[in-house]
């Protein structure tokens, strides 16, 4: 099945990694807003400026894949190409309500989707909310944003701003913890090469089967500690109280704090 015509504003690494997906899923002609985009396969265009917009195109759908900086000048750009269309938008922090703001009257269905770093190689959580789309629409959504990785729908914005600190920051956190390992595979002695290897080794090979495994993280953590063992003397350390867990808490309440800060 082709997928709609689009207005792909903004065609970064997340943007480009949607635009890969939809090609190969097949894409009736679209085009990208980016004034550093590569020009795609006949039949889409890329244009610098929405005044560059091919007269006549209309898209069925917009996704809005930029800094949220200048986002109420980006909508006014973008009015004649507005009506009867759905935007997706992908601007951290700003509300269903500020887009429909700035979108001065115009016939549209406005959907809020945050994905995370990962779906820039097609591996990324979005999650998704919208209270305007009927059962079709909400499975067309589905579609486009599967182009990255999974999907997950929420029914209101407070529950979309509450996936920020866990799917929107966790792969930071992931992060972190790789670069924590090789410090200390450092500090016990091994070179910088192998440090590095068995640290990201550890990390990806650790969710790789996390991805495959049915079974919950809390048996595959249980499945590898064995008792008394020396898995278990370090769990026992990094569960302690104050330790990992109560400073996971601090940590989502500290991002949530903050993202409610960036939305007022």
């Amino acid at each position: 099945m082709s997928l709609p015509s689009l207005l792909l504003v903004g065609c970064g690494k997340m943007g480009g990694a949607l635009w890969q997906g939809w090609l190969e899923e097949g894409l009736a002609p679209s085009v990208i807003l980016d004034r550093r985009c590569e020009a795609p396969p006949a039949p889409h265009h890329v244009v610098r400026s929405p005044s560059e917009i091919p007269q006549g195109f209309k898209p069925d759908i917009i996704i809005l894949a930029v800094k949220p900086a200048g986002m109420e000048e980006t909508m006014a750009s973008l009015r004649p190409v507005l009506d009867d269309t759905i935007v997706i938008s992908m601007l951290a922090a700003r509300t269903i309500e500020s887009l429909r703001a700035a979108s001065d009257g115009a016939r549209t269905k406005i959907v809020r989707a945050m994905p995370n770093t990962p779906a820039s190689i097609g591996k990324g959580v979005t999650g998704v909310c919208s209270t305007d789309l009927n059962e079709g629409e909400r499975k067309l959504c589905t579609t486009l944003l599967s182009a990255v990785g999974e999907v997950a729908w929420v029914e209101s914005e407070a529950l979309l701003e509450a996936l920020t600190p866990i799917s929107g920051c966790g792969p930071a956190y992931v992060f972190l913890l790789a670069e924590l390992l090789e410090k200390e595979a450092l500090r016990v002695g091994l070179p910088p090469d192998t440090a590095r290897l068995i640290a990201r080794g550890t990390v990806a090979g650790a969710g790789a089967l996390l991805e495959a495994s049915p079974e919950e993280s809390e048996t595959l953590r249980k499945n590898v500690t064995s008792p008394n063992g020396v898995t278990a003397k370090a769990l026992e350390a990094m569960m302690a109280p104050g330790a990992w867990p109560a400073t996971m808490t601090r940590a989502i309440d500290a991002a949530m704090a903050r993202a409610r800060e960036m939305a007022s």
